[in-house]
């Protein structure tokens, strides 16, 4: 079996990927740019993608007979031709739910502690020149008793929801394909879960139900000091909508999507003028070293059951 990894790198160079090489020949590109995809797995009986756009075009002529994703998303695969050519595609799921809810967290503790105005208040050698023991300039607030409004209670989100409700949180939520019965947590409409809510937290897929889900009009009456994050997809918040809106209200981002990935120098919210009230980070939520593990270990299952 010849195998062939596209894009190495997005697996991060601390993770061991030699545990497909006891099912054949494997060539590792780091990188693979469109114009270069046909030509890598023209001959390849595997193939392993995480971003990396497989469509007719490169399918066609070539030996492929399993394209794996080394993620959970499938749309940079054409399935509907690979079922045509009878290429089997599998996708990895249910790896990453601790590992983006931590990172929620991470966010979530980022806005409400201050520690980055403290560190700094001591780094800068202002605590030694204090008439006082403390210095509590910066006011904090406690997590309990905060409603947390989940948008997309899929497994991450039902997660995120049960580590609130450990920090003594309210939990409602909305449900992006109007199909969710969970009875666990209080169901809401998306209005008043972005009126209510101290937390607001995306979990959501992108689809036609949620493009542009989040726009200037509905996010206006988020309640001041609230705190908004999107690790579910970009394009669920319109970008252009919410950098105007952090610059006219008092609310706090954590962003970890965007709508085109790597982030583009035109994106609205590297121009935000009150970055402090804006926490970006480069699409982190899913890889933590267990998560990325764990992805490497299903991909390998997924090639295992296709062989045998």
């Amino acid at each position: 079996m010849k195998i062939v990894i596209l894009d190495r790198a997005t697996l991060g160079f601390d993770i061991d990927v030699s545990i497909f090489e006891k099912y054949g020949e494997v060539t590792s590109y780091d990188v693979t740019k469109k114009e270069k995809t046909k030509e890598r797995i023209k001959d390849a009986d595997i193939v392993l993608t995480n971003k990396v756009v497989i469509g007719k075009d490169e399918m066609d002529d070539s030996s492929v007979k399993l394209i794996c994703i080394t993620a959970t998303g499938t749309n940079n695969v054409d399935l509907v031709y690979a079922k045509e050519k009878d290429i089997e595609v599998k996708n990895v799921a249910g790896y990453s739910t601790s590992s983006v809810v931590q990172v929620a967290f991470s966010m979530i503790f980022y806005f409400v502690q201050k520690l980055n105005y403290y560190k700094s208040y001591v780094d800068e050698g202002k605590w030694q020149k204090s008439k006082i023991f403390t210095h509590i300039d910066e006011p904090f607030y406690e997590l309990d008793k905060k409603r947390v409004g989940v948008i997309g209670l899929g497994e991450i989100g039902r997660n995120l929801a049960k580590k609130a409700q450990a920090f003594d949180c309210e939990v409602v939520y909305f449900s992006t394909s109007g199909k969710n019965s969970n009875s666990e947590y209080k169901q809401v409409s998306l209005d008043e879960l972005l009126k209510t809510s101290d937390i607001i937290s995306i979990h959501a897929p992108l689809n036609e139900n949620t493009k542009d889900l989040l726009n200037y009009e509905n996010m206006k009456n988020m309640k001041k000091g609230a705190i908004l994050l999107n690790l579910g997809r970009g394009g669920i918040i319109n970008e252009n909508d919410l950098a105007k809106l952090i610059d006219e209200k008092e609310i706090y981002c954590g962003i970890d999507v965007v709508n085109k990935e790597p982030i583009e120098e035109s994106n609205p919210l590297l121009k935000v003028k009150n970055k402090d009230r804006l926490l970006l980070t480069p699409h982190i939520g899913w890889a933590s070293i267990e998560a990325r593990t764990r992805l490497v270990e299903m991909v390998a299952q997924n090639i295992e059951d296709f062989i045998f």
